[in-house]
């Protein structure tokens, strides 16, 4: 294992961070350190950014083809290492190989659609607008952009952002987390065989001064994020006063909402993955479940409890179980692992029944790892800590409601609104939740409501600090400036 510190990528070169400090990477199956993260001083961070401020001129005027050609082989590469990017992905987050293997083909997926930019950013012409005069919009580009990924989707979440807004003709400066820095560590070796010029992709790794030198440096024109809701909030405001573009993506909260006419056997089979995958450590899992009606209620609770008992908690690289489909691994450290405890401690002092409780569960060959089984409170009412807090964690709670409407009131009335999903035969009730539930992405008879790398991915309320949201055709009104043009030409003489 090389565990010399990881290099910045600026103008084109890897170089050695100016760092104040060096932060150990952990497998949080094992405990085993796997590499040694620079947490980059704001020097280094400016001398990034200036890199694609300089690179941005260039940059901008290369035809879009051109642009997106460097993504086509880009996507080449990244087809042919997929395996060992999803190998990396489990090896710093512990989440299983089929789930890190699903999280690299949406990264695709993403860098495929922007491959389309020449299609994407076009703009729009009206001719005749006026009596000899014409309209038109251009759609271009603005320049330095920058983004702070989150732990949990190391790969797939910077895609959400990154190849759009290159092929839209701006520059970039990523800073992975520190707490899983190794997967783009990789993927920005694959940037660099693209012989992309030197400066339109920057990697910056560190903590949050890093964050910040992105947020207040002047030439940046605007971040994404995906991060808890206080520090997405927190975001938001700073980049208000700087005056930049921002995407903060926050917290989750996801209810899916079962109705009498489910088909629970297919219900209980489709939540195990939804509830329990990567460790419940994904903005899109579904971390509360409101059943309507007693039967209902009784009928999830008993077989979603007897099937969470035979999900496997093990090291996703252990060859005894890395092929098995609902693997669940640990969450990413010791400190999240005290925050699932403590939060089922509070569901107990609250009154909630703890039918399933995952503490406890020892990995042989893995017992420095952060694991915890599939925990499950029924008995929840609305307003509970358990309810209200994102826990971020293999935590589900249950809640019973009398009818569509009340279910529809306790989804309303949460502070988040990533993602819900209803299961029902019945168009009428699925109609109207489609219609009335405030969440930004809403599901049908399936447990992720995410949407394909061709529909924009973003929730509401607490969820949401932004109202142009990731991926897909929406995110390119962030990465460009619609320019208005009223033109008009008079008869020569």
């Amino acid at each position: 294992m090389d565990l010399r510190p990881l290099q910045n990528y600026i103008a084109g070169q890897w170089v050695d961070a100016e760092h104040s400090s060096l932060l150990p990477v952990e497998n949080p199956s094992t405990g085993a350190i796997i590499g040694q993260v620079p947490l980059s001083t704001s020097a280094e961070t400016h001398r990034a950014i200036e890199a694609a401020a300089g690179a941005f001129p260039g940059w901008s005027r290369t035809p879009v083809a051109r642009r997106a050609q460097y993504l086509f082989a880009l996507l080449e590469l990244l087809r042919k290492s997929e395996e060992e990017i999803a190998r990396s992905i489990t090896e710093e987050n512990g989440k299983s190989l089929t789930d890190a293997r699903a999280e690299v083909k949406r990264l695709v997926e993403n860098c495929e659609v922007a491959c389309g930019m020449p299609v994407l950013q076009q703009g729009a012409k009206l001719i005749g607008a006026s009596d000899g005069i014409d309209g038109e919009v251009l759609r271009l580009p603005i320049g330095v952009f920058g983004m702070i990924a989150p732990f949990n989707f190391p790969g797939m979440v910077p895609f959400w952002f990154l190849p759009y807004a290159i092929a839209a003709g701006n520059t970039y400066v990523l800073k992975p987390s520190e707490q899983t820095p190794l997967t783009m560590q990789r993927i920005a070796r694959l940037i660099a065989q693209t012989n992309l010029p030197p400066g339109v992709f920057n990697l910056v790794h560190g903590d949050r001064t890093v964050g910040e030198a992105l947020m207040d440096h002047p030439q940046v024109k605007g971040l994404s994020l995906v991060g808890s809701t206080r520090t997405c909030q927190a975001v938001a405001e700073r980049c208000t006063r700087n005056r930049k573009r921002f995407q903060a993506m926050g917290g989750a909260k996801n209810h899916l909402v079962v109705m009498p006419d489910a088909r629970v056997e297919e219900v209980v089979r489709n939540l195990l993955s939804s509830c329990f995958g990567c460790a419940g450590q994904r903005c899109m899992a579904a971390s509360a479940i409101v059943a309507v009606g007693d039967a209902t209620y009784d009928a999830v609770c008993q077989r979603l409890i007897e099937a969470a008992r035979r999900v496997i908690v093990g090291n996703p690289l252990d060859p005894a179980v890395a092929e098995e489909p609902m693997l669940m691994g640990p969450v990413i450290s010791a400190k999240a692992l005290a925050f699932v405890h403590q939060m089922i401690d509070t569901g107990v002092r609250e009154g909630a029944q703890l039918a399933l409780d995952g503490r406890g569960v020892r990995v042989a060959g893995a017992e420095k790892g952060h694991f915890i089984g599939p925990t499950i409170f029924t008995g929840v009412k609305p307003g509970m800590a358990i309810h209200s807090t994102e826990i971020f964690g293999p935590v589900v709670v249950v809640l019973r409601a009398g009818s569509f409407d009340e279910a529809v009131s306790i989804l309303n009335g949460h502070a988040y609104g990533n993602g819900a999903s209803i299961y029902s035969q019945n168009g009428y009730w699925v109609r109207r939740f489609k219609l009335e539930v405030e969440c930004g992405m809403i599901g049908v008879n399936v447990g992720i409501p995410a949407p394909v790398a061709h529909m924009p991915f973003g929730g509401m309320k607490a969820s949401q600090f932004s109202q142009i949201k990731a991926q897909g055709r929406a995110v390119i009104d962030f990465f460009t400036e619609p320019k208005v043009i009223t033109e008009r030409y008079w008869t020569e003489t």
